[in-house]
């Protein structure tokens, strides 16, 4: 009677056939322990092993081997222990003997509560729950996996610790919120894997990568990877202190925009890209050298194709393997921290590539973007647009933003193609695409992520920026959601940027026929909280570089450029600078290739670069510069009207300190004592002439600095008589502060 007992014991469940085939929904089911009464009948898979043993683990005594009988040659094994007894397994190899845990004698793994949480999207970690995250389970230290695929009929973890063999590690789904989870003993971090998915109908989708995964191998490779789940011990308290006031509308901002890969190859080499700790020895002092208050990286986050520049990301949570580990990476934040430098990353929650091996059909079905092209598919970019109208789909965006300024301490997020989220009819003919429910081109949906992005930040991190590149006219982008706006710190002017590189291009004879291109800005200067951005997408597709867009020849395109980028700091507004025009890169930016550093041997090109350091060295000391940035009592035209002479005059102010005024000369023509209205009498100092001969100027201009004698002029009392130099800008203050 007892042997026919024990003999039932053994006999497979009727799911054994889909688990050997690899098809079975529910591994858990048939693998793993099982009570029988007074005893728990084992199952393991052990495709290819020799033996597998059970050792029983005793309190008081020594542990007890008990063979697991294989059911033919299927590599399923079967054994009896006493019921609640603790074990593992001694597998025996061909040429080795492995103890093992069975990932299968463990419970549900995640918080129902948590799941609940994910599915309704009240979470804003779930980064957190989902993807590989290294633990202790009692007593037993390994990695749990999880990963949402809500439509897919079979999900297995799959690397080298299993030859990638999706058998060994399908997973258990948590009905509540359609993820996938499973804890797999004696593994760390290091550890290569993807997920194998299976659809509905059985069709074995492509290898996905991890949507959750900390790390990534390095492109072309597409394996997610293990990441430690080791803390990184900060050492930036003080910044970290300090840095919303750093952040104020008041502050002055100067960032320095680069791409990693080509700012500078290492030792010269095209086939290599700095590390992180390059950057530490070379970015970080040139970034403080030259006075930029933040550094923006254009994205980081893994993303498969060089070409894209990161804008194509599908590794929303891994620094790129390109530069380092993430462990490298935070120490690269921590020690511009150190140096008190901001680092501002480009976050791209817009779209993401249709590459196989990432977020496209993920488990059969359109998970992360809508189904309809119409909705679904950027025809310029070819890639595929996030479902923003889906609750788990905004809590993987913001869980990502949140853990970049969260755990890696980043000081901002500029968050790419905002306007591309706004408008369901962007880039888009008649037919092409859906109306909102109101019959409107307006996407509710993506506005609504927004503001909800937007306040999770404030929440949770306030002191960050979340600046918009948004390049339409939508209202409040700046306004905080309470206002009925978007919540974002910052917009950058792209209409600022339009407007005054199509002037600053045309001959300087006809520019004073042409004032409104510069002169309008201000009309809309205060709308928006600004920044105003030369950025990548100006010296690129075609559009040639800043100095190639200067006319006149080689000085004179110099002094244009000069003059320009003096009256974009004199003006309005946060500033932004792409690399490479600091020294006027005379090429177009190739991202393949470093930027031209050679060019510093010509001193028109050093000069440059002197300027654009003192430019951010003013920028800093000087109140009137920036600290009414974002308010019109800021600002006041002195001249705004002299079409014959092409020249503008303007006062900058303080809240309580010192004016100045910026007078720029847009013509090569030396203007002799030309009159320019003053709030005060005394002296002026000229803090700043672009042609000095430190820049490569012609060193034309007033000696240091002119009298305000009292002649109303203007509308002041008081007024200068100027020499203005060719193509330059004076700054002029009754105080010189110090550098």
């Amino acid at each position: 009677m007892t042997r026919k007992q024990d003999e039932s014991l053994y006999i497979v469940p009727d799911q054994t056939e889909d688990l050997l085939a690899g098809r079975c929904a529910d591994p858990f089911a048939v693998l793993g322990r099982h009570n029988a009464g007074k005893v728990d009948v084992v199952r393991a898979f052990c495709p290819d092993a020799a033996k597998v043993r059970l050792v029983l683990q005793r309190p008081r005594s020594a542990p007890v081997e008990r063979a697991m009988r294989p059911v033919d040659d299927t590599g399923m094994y079967i054994g009896i222990i006493p019921a609640g007894a603790r074990y593992h397994f001694r597998i025996v190899w061909a040429d080795a003997v492995e103890e093992a845990e069975d990932p299968y004698s463990f419970g549900p793994l995640l918080n129902e509560d948590d799941l609940r949480s994910f599915q309704q999207g009240k979470t804003c970690h779930p980064d957190r729950m989902l993807g590989a995250h290294p633990m202790v389970i009692h007593g037993v230290a390994g990695v749990r996996f999880a990963v949402w695929a809500p439509n897919a009929h079979r999900v297995s973890v799959i690397g080298d610790f299993n030859i990638w063999d999706s058998r060994r590690h399908p997973m258990r789904l948590r009905h509540t919120a359609g993820i996938w989870e499973i804890f797999i003993p004696h593994i760390g971090a290091g550890e290569r894997y993807k997920f194998e998915i299976m659809q509905k109908d059985g069709l074995i989708l492509p290898q996905k990568a991890d949507p959750f995964a900390k790390f990534s191998e390095r492109p072309p490779a597409t394996a997610s990877v293990v990441a430690s789940g080791t803390t990184f011990e900060w050492k930036d308290d003080e910044w970290m202190r300090s840095r919303s006031a750093r952040h104020s509308p008041s502050a002055p901002i100067s960032i320095y925009e680069v791409h990693v890969p080509s700012w500078r190859r290492p030792a010269g080499d095209p086939d290599r890209v700095a590390t992180w700790s390059d950057l530490i020895q070379e970015l970080i002092p040139y970034a403080i050298e030259n006075g930029f208050t933040h550094i923006e990286l254009l994205p980081i986050m893994e993303y498969p194709f060089g070409g894209s520049w990161g804008y194509q990301s599908l590794g929303l949570f891994a620094p790129s393997a390109r530069h380092g580990t993430p462990a490298e990476f935070a120490e690269f934040i921590d020690a511009c921290h150190r140096e008190r430098l901001g680092v501002i990353l480009d976050w791209v929650p817009a779209h993401f590539p249709n590459d196989v091996h990432g977020l496209a059909c993920f488990d059969g079905t359109a998970l992360f973007e809508h189904q309809d092209p119409r909705e679904g598919v950027h025809r310029d970019w070819n890639t595929l647009i996030y479902n923003f109208g889906r609750h788990e789909v905004r809590s993987f965006l913001i869980s990502s933003a949140l853990m970049w300024l969260e755990q890696y301490h980043v000081d901002g997020l500029r968050v790419d193609a905002v306007a591309s989220m706004l408008y369901r009819d962007y880039s888009r003919n008649d037919g092409n695409w859906i109306p909102n429910i109101y019959g409107g081109r307006e996407n509710l949906e993506a506005a609504d992520f927004i503001r909800e992005l937007n306040d999770a930040v404030r929440r949770e991190v306030p002191d960050a920026l979340v600046i918009a590149e948004e390049s339409t006219s939508w209202p409040g982008v700046t306004r905080t959601t309470a206002e009925g706006g978007l919540g974002f710190s910052f917009k950058w002017n792209m209409g600022w940027m339009h407007d005054t590189l199509t002037f600053i291009q045309r001959d300087p004879v006809w520019r004073g026929h042409h004032l409104s291109e510069v002169l309008f800005g201000v009309h809309y200067a205060f709308s928006e909280h600004f920044v105003l951005s030369l950025s990548h997408d100006e010296v690129t597709h075609g559009k040639g570089s800043l100095i190639a867009r200067m006319p006149g020849d080689h000085w004179q395109k110099h002094a244009g450029l000069r003059s320009y980028l003096a009256f974009m700091w004199c003006h309005p507004g946060k500033k932004l600078l792409f690399m490479g025009s600091e020294i006027a890169q005379q090429r177009e930016w190739n991202h393949d290739a470093e930027i031209d550093w050679k060019a510093l041997e010509d001193p028109l090109k050093a000069g440059m670069q002197i300027l654009v350091r003192d430019l951010n060295h003013l920028l800093r000391v000087c109140p009137a510069l920036h600290e009414l940035d974002c308010d019109p009592k800021g600002f006041s035209w002195v001249i705004g009207d002299d079409v014959n002479n092409s020249v503008l005059a303007w006062l900058r102010f303080a809240e309580n300190g010192v004016p100045v005024v910026v007078v720029w000369n847009m013509t090569p023509v030396v203007r002799y004592h030309y009159k320019v209205g003053v709030p005060s009498g005394g002296r002026w100092h000229e803090l700043i002439n672009t042609d000095g001969k430190i820049y490569g100027g012609s060193n034309a201009g007033n000696g240091g600095g002119v009298n305000a004698v009292e002649q109303p002029s203007h509308g002041y009392t008081w007024s200068c008589e100027i020499t203005l130099p060719p193509l330059a800008v004076l700054v002029l203050s009754p105080v010189f502060p110090e550098f």
